[in-house]
């Protein structure tokens, strides 16, 4: 008997204990259309179109870049700051809310190839899939993006900011692209977010330990109504 009911404890901690933290979350925290905050940032989703490292139109019809409320709210902030750094510079933005059905998609399109390790584990999840990563370039006064020194998700040493003074020493990186850099980097750290050291267009608005404390990932797109 008492065999039997420390087993229950047991299951009980391991099954219904997550369960509970997991409905805890805030599943309601709405996913907003970045647009609708700030119609001067742009759009243009990399993944719903084949022009994107995988070679796959992944997202279909979406051409909506959502995000949570309060990084959607960051991202405002980080666009009002640029028009007074630069008025006619815009934020263009190639990422945001990724869906876990997608990021398994994406998983296994490029599982055990040399791209993989740039692809967030679907089982263990991505910012991206919690909606609160943004992947993003800057435009000029003409609408077009301004020189970062590499494409968006070049997978290469270039594109990562830990080893830019290197690549400015060599001058395989120049001033101008390490300055317009910085300004992308000092626009999105005023609003809030943080970059990474492994790819200059991808900022967080939050870590992954509080995205996990606050918002469950989301598996698909939300319908509109």
């Amino acid at each position: 008997m008492k065999k039997n009911i420390r087993f229950f404890i047991i299951g009980f901690v391991f099954t219904v204990i997550p369960f509970i933290c997991y409905a805890n979350l805030a599943p309601s925290v709405p996913l907003i259309d970045i647009k609708a905050i700030n119609p001067e940032i742009l759009v243009y989703l990399v993944y719903s179109t084949p022009d994107n490292f995988t070679g796959k139109d992944l997202y279909g019809h979406i051409s909506t870049c959502y995000l949570r409320k309060e990084a959607a709210l960051k991202l405002d902030k980080a666009q009002q700051y640029l028009n007074r750094l630069n008025k006619g510079y815009d934020l263009l933005v190639y990422d945001g809310l990724r869906p876990r059905n997608v990021q398994y998609t994406m998983w296994d399109i490029l599982k055990g190839t040399t791209k993989q390790k740039y692809v967030a584990n679907p089982k263990t999840g991505s910012i991206h899939n919690y909606g609160v990563a943004v992947d993003l370039t800057i435009t000029d006064e003409n609408g077009m993006p301004i020189d970062m020194g590499t494409p968006f998700d070049f997978f290469g040493e270039l594109a990562q900011p830990r080893y830019e003074a290197k690549f400015l020493k060599s001058g395989k990186l120049t001033p101008k692209q390490i300055k317009n850099r910085e300004l992308l980097r000092d626009v999105m750290t005023h609003a809030g977010f943080k970059g990474i050291s492994i790819e200059w267009w991808h900022f967080n608005a939050f870590s992954i330990g509080e995205c996990r404390k606050r918002f469950r990932m989301v598996d698909k797109f939300p319908v509109k109504k």
